[in-house]
């Protein structure tokens, strides 16, 4: 007598079903559809997040390609997955009512994380949790993260550049991240602080080590590495460039050729990692081909002798389906929110007389106003009667601080861009009043490049609120927009050179004055 094996069992959803799921899917777009268009256009716009509109299609291969391991598995559902559900609606609507498109889409991430939650359970969920998880990295970052990373990168791929400059014997000298060849000077601007090789390649890192079978630690190894590797290559390039410049001319920098050079880049960034995957599988234990380190397969076929089980729908993914239903017909009568306009003044009418002060206009170049990204913005030079030291005066006005990369560049990331050096970095009373009436705080910084010193007080004067500390400033920018449909404001900066042999607290008189005879003129420029 012989034993035959138990026959297999999977599990298929019934056409009902299907439809069910289907219908679903059409509820989530008709809800979140306004987060679409920031997110497409930051896709076909920004070459760092371009990545982001194939990572749909990466996601759903890779949860296709467990099907084999999920059909055998019975589908619970979880409560938990409601209560997900229901935190990423909540999440909708203060994005809805905020017009805060990046908060709709994060949202969404965490609707999709609890639908599947409330119809697979725990069990199956953690089987496609890293496909689910990857659909974070096509949301882009927040404005400020992004820019407190990029001003990051531009300093450090710019000193890694210089020096492999150095390395083929060219004389060159830095200054922040501006690259003096005597020749040609190179700025290492914002497109090439690395990131938009950065990003991309951290999500190939991850898919990298989602299929790649050894050691958790490799794996990790992997994803960190990705971080390291493009901002080593896209030092080499730049200093590459600086070495094609200094011999083959200013050319070499510009136009097709230097795009070239960014897809070699990455290119190259990618072979890297390969290499590194490779170098890793030779490392401990049972050395392995790298083609035998790769999951890469495609689920086995159902056998046909299987049992063929029904999958009913779990009441938690009834419940979170209604729920999204009930939201998505509510978000039709929702108000569409956009940012109040202000009434206000332009800032080239702000006076040029203050007082004893005399002050003359001055035009900021366009790259700059490019990088900026303002609204309206003052730049001005003033002189007091009593005194030949001048006062510089920037003022950077922002209509909506929500748009993409409407955001204010702070000093504390910017001025290291220009070879200063920080110092002495703290939050001071300026003796002006704010428009609260309470005492105006500012940041006082001081700043240093080589002999030259100069005194920097700068704030954001966000809707009747001086506020000193930048996270700050997003959260108020979100309280705002939420309770007062406005999140106009803006930098204001003013800069002092310290004479030499001058104290310290003489420039802060000096500052302090000024900072009194502008607070109130601006209210009608930057409205409370």
């Amino acid at each position: 007598m012989t034993d035959s094996a138990s026959p297999v069992t999977v599990w298929k959803m019934t056409p009902l079903a299907i439809l069910f799921a289907v219908i679903v899917s059409g509820l989530l777009g008709l809800t979140f559809h306004k987060g679409f268009d920031f997110i497409f256009y930051m896709w076909f716009n920004k070459e760092e997040y371009s990545h982001g509109v194939l990572i749909p299609f990466i996601s759903a291969f890779l949860i296709w390609q467990r099907k084999d391991v999920l059909e055998r598995l019975p589908f619970t559902g979880s409560v938990t997955g409601v209560v997900l559900v229901v935190l990423g609606l909540v999440l909708f609507v203060m994005g809805r009512m905020s017009a805060l498109s990046l908060l709709i889409n994060y949202a969404m991430i965490i609707v999709i994380a609890g639908l599947f939650l409330a119809y697979m359970g725990w069990r199956a969920l953690q089987i496609i949790l890293v496909p689910v998880l990857l659909l974070f990295f096509m949301i882009p970052l927040p404005g400020f993260l992004y820019e407190t990373f990029s001003a990051n990168m531009q300093l450090l791929s710019s000193e890694i550049g210089v020096a492999i400059i150095r390395m083929f014997g060219i004389s060159v000298f830095l200054e922040g991240n501006v690259i003096d060849l005597g020749s040609m000077k190179l700025q290492v601007v914002e497109a090439c602080s690395g990131l938009r090789y950065m990003f991309p390649l951290v999500t190939l890192g991850l898919i990298a080590a989602y299929f790649y079978k050894d050691s958790l630690w490799k794996r990790i190894t992997v994803v960190l590495s990705s971080i390291p590797i493009a901002i080593l290559m896209n030092s080499v390039r730049i200093g590459v460039i600086g070495v094609l410049v200094e011999y083959g001319g200013p050319a070499q920098a510009e136009g097709f050729l230097h795009d070239f050079e960014g897809w070699i880049v990455f290119m190259a960034c990618t072979a890297v990692l390969v290499g590194e995957i490779w170098l890793l599988s030779k490392v401990g234990g049972v050395k392995r081909p790298l083609r035998q380190v790769f999951g890469l397969e495609f689920p086995s076929d159902t056998p046909k002798e299987a049992m063929v089980q029904k999958r009913t729908l779990p009441i938690p993914f009834i419940v979170a389906s209604v729920i999204i239903a009930a939201t998505a017909i509510a978000s039709i009568a929702l108000p569409e929110r956009t940012s109040a306009a202000v009434p206000r003044k332009p800032l080239s009418e702000f006076p040029l007389h203050l007082g004893d002060w005399q002050g003359r206009a001055a035009q900021m170049e366009k790259m700059y106003i490019d990088v900026l990204n303002f609204d309206d913005y003052l730049l001005a030079n003033y002189v007091g009667a009593k005194q030949q030291v001048p006062v510089n005066l920037y003022v950077a006005y922002y209509e909506n601080q929500l748009a993409a990369h409407k955001v204010p560049h702070s000093p504390r990331a910017c001025l290291p861009g220009g070879g200063w050096k920080l110092t002495d970095l703290r939050v001071y009373a300026s003796g002006a009043t704010s428009a609260s009436g309470e005492p105006l705080m500012v940041n006082r910084v001081v700043i240093q490049h080589g002999d030259q010193k100069q005194l920097v007080y700068y704030w954001f004067q966000q809707r009747g609120r001086n506020i000193t500390s930048e996270y700050l400033v997003k959260w108020y920018i979100f309280w705002d927009s939420l309770m007062k449909n406005r999140t106009d404001g803006a930098l204001v900066r003013l800069v002092s050179p310290i004479m030499p042999n001058e104290d310290i607290a003489d420039a802060d008189r000096r500052l302090a004055e000024f900072t009194r005879q502008i607070s109130e003129p601006l209210r009608a420029y930057i409205p409370d």
